[in-house]
């Protein structure tokens, strides 16, 4: 199976605690990924690993086929949870720092989901409520030409028309040839628009599959199935 994103044998420590152990995963191009766990399951350091930010202590990733290096950080595109842009940027300021920074930038897409997130190129990002500069960030983000994109909790701490807006967003702007992984512990509000899940807990991948094979073959929705495995 072609994968775009491959783990092997992963795991990392921090201080002495193993945040990955030993994780496993393939993922392959055209799906829309979640990362389900508790916080501080993994789910930030696999998506850190993934972007090149940490390194794994043991084990192996590839994208594309390719150990993680900065020729992968090119077609890798991360959205961490803390912002991108700096408090005296205007929009537009943001919108230019990632043109630049980036050659896969698709600058028309950018001015699409301005439109589109009901962003104003001229607003201070130091004025924006915070649904508004999730919303920027996912722009900055999904505007890249990627193979790869990873969301670390988009939707945290956002209002429920925010969320619905970056899940609409997210839906109708990645590219479906690449893979989107997107990590988060809100799973009910969001996993309308998984393809597959992972569940992640205490560094240990404990099941993935496919969205329909849950439904299908346990009879319960993504929630249902997390709150099963997690005792939640």
């Amino acid at each position: 199976m072609e994968s775009i994103l491959k783990l092997t044998e992963v795991s990392k420590s921090f201080a002495g605690k193993k945040a990955l152990d030993q994780v496993s995963l393939t993922l392959a191009p055209g799906k829309i990924v979640g990362l389900l766990g508790s916080n501080g399951s993994g789910k930030s350091t696999l998506m850190k690993i993934a972007a090149g930010l940490i390194h794994p202590g043991s084990g192996t990733v590839t994208i594309n086929g390719q150990l993680v290096s900065n020729e992968t950080k090119a077609i890798t595109s991360f959205m961490p949870d803390q912002p991108l842009t700096e408090s005296w940027m205007r929009v537009e300021d943001a919108i230019d720092f990632y043109k630049d920074f980036y050659a896969d930038f698709d600058h028309k897409k950018a001015n699409e989901m301005l439109a589109f997130m009901n962003l104003n190129k001229r607003d201070r990002v130091s004025a924006l409520s915070k649904g508004m500069n999730e919303r920027l960030q996912l722009t900055l983000v999904l505007s890249r030409n990627a193979r790869l994109y990873l969301l670390d909790e988009p939707i945290g701490g956002v209002d429920p028309v925010a969320r619905t807006k970056i899940l609409d967003a997210i839906v109708n702007y990645y590219n479906e040839e690449s893979s989107l992984i997107i990590s988060t512990h809100l799973v009910r509000d969001i996993e309308r628009i998984f393809d597959e899940v992972v569940f992640i807990r205490e560094g240990k991948i404990v099941l993935q599959d496919e969205v329909e094979n849950i439904r299908l073959t346990h009879g319960k929705s993504v929630d249902e199935m997390f709150k099963a495995v997690f005792g939640e």
